[in-house]
């Protein structure tokens, strides 16, 4: 069972599933996090693993009903492990990229729409739901891929304009299907989450959902690679049983290292993690000195996925934080509303933040490259540049996980920039990479020219209702 960050009213999973975002505006949460003996996982491959994690988020669906969904969703991955670990000295990047879009998104985002169908099952719902989210670049591409087959749903995807990558904006704007409408606003990603939340708000009369991960069932399919990534050190030698490891996370919208803190409540061994932001670093700031502002310049990046000001699923850490007072939390989120800011003491004391900037990510980008033969993309080197703060700070040598959230391919230009290489074209930047590195160019990389559909803030609200309605009635 789940109720809001916001309020006490207990949904079963499939309610909290279509819903995506609680009726008070808040995100759900599980009602008692759920423990698991990673011992019970050590004989199982990725997909068992997950089917286990899930089972135990949403017990209203049987094993065997998830084993099936989730042996069709990453059976569209391009390596049978699912994930893949690279070897850095004391780091190991969790490749988190071989998806249908090459983003970790993917790895959540192959299974929601499966999850929404049966929801819709257990509870006899008819009625097309259409998913409305906001994207800062990855969830879009890969929501759209996920939800492309699944019959009695429909998908609008909102983008900042300007504000995702080349590579990004093209595998949203070819996507083509009936289902589906991808529109760019004028504005940056928080414009674009917070146009959703009031759309959701305001339009309670339509049969609305989300794929960020506000939505519970995106979360929850995160929380597996952590689990998979202990088991996986454990089973070849790397880690003793019971040792604990670090996790380092590039995070903007907080959604990502979260899933993480409840893979660490439900029993995995996880000494401490580091949250890694960009210039944009209002967590970093957060975590250091108490105060959540998003009252600061906004600054678009070389690592785009993380700019944001609003962090949505810091709430869900608030609710923890607070002892589980939803009434803290609804005072917390209203200071953010109506002042931008409010102040938060911390009691996880496992949790560090560090910031980049661009000219320093680029640097990793070719000192990791130099050092290890591996290419990154610019928000796995935000992420190990913050693991290499964190050595040098705690002197701490336990074994951390990086995770790596992107191919080097769904940024080019900025991976080349860093070996002082100037391509104006990202799709010949592609070609460049990959004669340059030798490396094999994925097959989803095969783009059509598309044409973009751009509106305004202040004509927005009227015409994605129009939308809404139209998918709504198909």
């Amino acid at each position: 069972m789940f109720h809001s960050t916001r309020g006490e009213k207990l949904v079963s999973s499939p309610m909290a599933i279509l819903n995506g975002l609680a009726d008070d505006g808040g995100l759900y949460v599980i009602d008692k996090i759920p423990t698991l003996d990673y011992h019970d996982l050590l004989e199982d491959d990725y997909q068992t693993i997950a089917t286990k994690v899930l089972n135990k988020f949403f017990p209203e669906f049987s094993y065997d009903e998830i084993k099936k969904e989730l042996d069709i969703a990453y059976s569209t991955f391009d390596i049978q492990e699912v994930v893949g670990m690279k070897k850095a000295d004391r780091a190991y990047f969790l490749e988190l990229f071989h998806g249908p879009t090459l983003a970790f998104k993917d790895q959540a985002l192959v299974v929601l729409p499966r999850l929404m169908k049966l929801s819709k099952e257990k509870l006899g719902y008819e009625k097309n739901i259409t998913i409305l989210t906001a994207t800062s670049g990855d969830t879009g591409g890969a929501a759209l891929n996920g939800f492309s087959d699944v019959d009695g749903v429909s998908i609008v995807v909102l983008y900042p304009n300007g504000g995702v990558s080349s590579v990004q904006e093209a595998q949203m704007c070819s996507f083509r299907g009936e289902n589906a409408k991808v529109l760019a606003l004028e504005g940056n990603f928080d414009d674009c989450q917070t146009f959703v939340k009031e759309f959701f708000k305001n339009h309670k009369d339509l049969s609305l959902s989300s794929a960020n991960s506000i939505n519970i069932a995106r979360l929850a399919p995160q929380v597996v690679y952590y689990f998979y990534s202990y088991v996986y050190l454990l089973r070849n030698g790397v880690i003793k049983d019971k040792e604990e490891i670090n996790f380092d996370v590039p995070t903007g919208n907080f959604g990502n290292i979260f899933a993480g803190f409840y893979a660490k409540a439900m029993g995995l061994p996880i000494k401490n993690f580091i949250c890694a932001s960009n210039k944009n670093c209002v967590l970093t700031d957060f975590f250091m000195n108490g105060k959540y502002n998003k009252n600061r310049p906004f600054f678009k990046t070389n690592s785009p996925s993380m700019d944001i000001l609003i962090s949505s699923n810091l709430e869900r850490f608030l609710y923890y934080g607070t002892k589980e007072s939803t009434n803290e939390v609804k005072k917390l989120m209203e200071s953010l509303n109506t002042k931008g800011s409010y102040d938060f003491k911390n009691p996880f004391d496992y949790f560090y933040a560090y910031s980049t900037d661009e000219k320093k990510t680029l640097e990793v980008i070719k000192e990791v490259y130099d050092q290890y033969k591996y290419l990154v993309d610019p928000h796995t080197a935000v992420a190990y540049n913050a693991y290499k703060k964190y050595s040098k700070e705690t002197k701490d040598d336990s074994i951390c996980v990086v995770i790596s959230t992107a191919s080097p391919y769904k940024f080019p230009q900025s991976v080349l920039e860093a070996f002082d290489i100037e391509e104006s074209d990202a799709f010949k930047a592609i070609h460049t990479l990959s004669e340059k590195f030798n490396l094999e160019i994925p097959k989803v990389l095969n783009y059509p020219k598309v044409e973009r559909e751009i509106i305004s803030l202040k004509d927005s609200n009227s015409y994605v209702e129009e939308v809404v309605k139209c998918l709504e009635s198909k």
